[in-house]
């Protein structure tokens, strides 16, 4: 116990050595929440099992994850953020092998819950670990080089999944974390240091607060069910779904209530009240949204309707995430020298420009000018994610940075999950709007329809009523349907953007080195 008091809060190694392997880290654990998305039909037919039982692969993953992050900053506390950090990335690497040496998909998905429970606390305890390895001056580029992970990660998933499971066997892309994640711990061993000795381990009044642990688990691991698997239920049409969000409604309030009056709360909602922290959390969780709903629409557009393969649609976002990497330096040192409420507006001007931009998709668009919309959408994310974290961490003291950073990712990753729920419903829904307005047409009162119908048949060598042509009629509004669609989607999500400018009129005005900075 003395020798543990007595460490010393000097880091002995520098911290441009630990950025990259705390950030390597959070990119192993969050590249995996998408690498697995693209090898469902792979596992699922290698396994045995249907497509839709398949995708509880990444349901029991995601469900488990949003368990324990928000609670990584207690056991941060607890037990101590070095033993936690290593915690996590054993437990993560084993896991990762036993699930692609898994012999059925039951064990599969039970595997990948351990591995989402053991890989929750990587992101907030990676990012509490910058934090606390930079001064006040460099807390931009330490968000910066985290944001590395956090933003290129998901982007790079898919089109590596994709990759390894063409390439190779699906079980590469569990498999291929175990060196990463043995390395990863002897370096952590070696380079991070606890910064000091408060563990409630070594408290009197150390207690566990089971019934706070019960709130969290039913509200976020209901609520994450929901998101993943509504849109395939029928959202409240399934009692299935109707049930688990009022089981999470009702948690979540309990659960606020619960951990405002526990004198050690596990997920510590006061923090909330700092109106700067409450508005970082509300942009943190549409950055997520619009970053993984877009990274879902764009390779789906590409596939659906141009016919890419899952590689091909990867390398449309691929550059993208080249352009944020570019980026994220620049604008981490801008958080020295510009107003941060400034920076955000660039990125939510930019972010929102660029889905604007997305509603001039055609049938016909090359790749490049895809890639060249995309990259323009990447380049907004670093004046979006980094002022952000400067702004939620700036009032934050060293005593709350480990909690702080477990709600700051936990609202990017749900707000992730979100957007994808959200993109996903409205393209549906509104392809079945624009379907059966353009049905009306397909009527000889319309008077351009029959002129179609008979061109069309001499093209395909029939007349305009034989069934050749009505199918091959009926195929292209379902395509015009479903490319309206899309295009509906990318102007609500811009829309979305915009709407956020008004909440910087509650951000208090300063730089990245002004208040405590990050923990300081």
């Amino acid at each position: 116990m003395n020798s543990v008091a007595a460490v010393s809060p000097a880091r002995p190694a520098s911290p441009w050595f630990i950025a990259p392997v705390v950030a390597l880290a959070a990119f192993m654990e969050i590249m995996d929440i998408s690498i697995a998305n693209v090898s469902l039909p792979h596992i699922a037919g290698n396994l045995s099992a249907s497509r839709d039982e398949s995708t509880w692969v990444l349901t029991s993953y995601l469900v488990t994850n949003a368990v324990i992050m928000p609670i990584s900053g207690w056991l941060s506390n607890t037990f101590g953020r070095k033993r936690f950090f290593l915690s996590c990335i054993a437990g993560f690497t084993a896991s990762s092998l036993l699930c692609g040496l898994a012999p059925n998909l039951t064990t599969l998905i039970l595997l990948r819950a351990i591995q989402g429970a053991t890989g929750g606390g990587l992101q907030p305890a990676g990012q509490a670990i910058l934090a606390d390895s930079f001064p006040p001056e460099r807390q931009g580029m330490a968000t910066a080089i985290y944001g590395i992970s956090a933003v290129f990660a998901p982007t790079i998933g898919p089109t590596l999944g994709g990759w390894i499971t063409d390439s190779y066997n699906w079980r590469w892309i569990f498999l291929i974390n175990v060196p990463v994640g043995v390395a990863l711990f002897f370096l952590v061993t070696a380079l991070i240091h606890e910064p000091r000795a408060t563990s409630a381990l070594r408290r009197k009044d150390f207690s566990v607060d089971w019934l706070g642990f019960g709130f969290v688990a039913l509200s976020l691991g209901c609520l994450q069910i929901v998101m993943d698997r509504g849109q395939q239920e029928d959202w409240f049409n399934s009692p299935f779904i109707t049930g688990l969000a009022l089981t999470s409604a009702v948690a979540f309030v309990l659960l606020v209530w619960r951990e405002l009056r526990h004198p050690h709360p596990m997920v510590d909602v006061r923090l909330m009240r700092d109106p700067d922290f409450a508005v970082s959390f509300a942009m943190m969780l549409m950055l997520g949204f619009m970053l993984l709903g877009s990274t879902y629409l764009v390779p789906a557009y590409v596939q659906s309707l141009m016919g890419y393969r899952a590689i091909d649609a990867g390398m449309v976002l691929t550059p993208g995430g080249l352009a944020t990497m570019l980026m994220l330096p620049i604008v981490g040192r801008l958080t020295n020298t510009l107003d941060l409420r400034v920076l955000v507006a660039i990125g939510l001007i930019l972010g929102g420009a660029s889905l604007l931009w997305m509603t001039r998709f055609y049938l016909g668009i090359s790749f490049e000018f895809i890639m060249l919309v995309r990259m323009a959408q990447a380049a907004a994310l670093p004046f979006l994610f980094i002022p952000i974290n400067a702004v939620a961490f700036r009032s934050i003291t060293t005593e709350q940075t480990n909690n702080a950073s477990a709600l700051v990712n936990l609202a990017r990753n749900f707000g992730g999950s979100i957007g994808i729920a959200f993109a996903s419903t409205l393209l549906a829904r509104r392809e079945q709007f624009h379907q059966s307005r353009l049905v009306e047409h397909l009527q000889n009162l319309d008077p351009a329809y029959p002129d179609y119908a008979r061109q069309l048949g001499g093209l395909l060598g029939a007349d305009g009523h034989a069934p050749a042509t009505l199918a091959s009629i009926y195929q292209g509004v379902v395509q015009q349907a479903t490319l309206l669609a899309y295009l509906d989607d990318f102007k609500v999500l811009a829309l979305l953007f915009f709407g956020l400018l008004p909440l910087l009129l509650w951000v208090k005005p300063g730089k990245g080195m002004g208040g405590a900075g990050m923990g300081h």
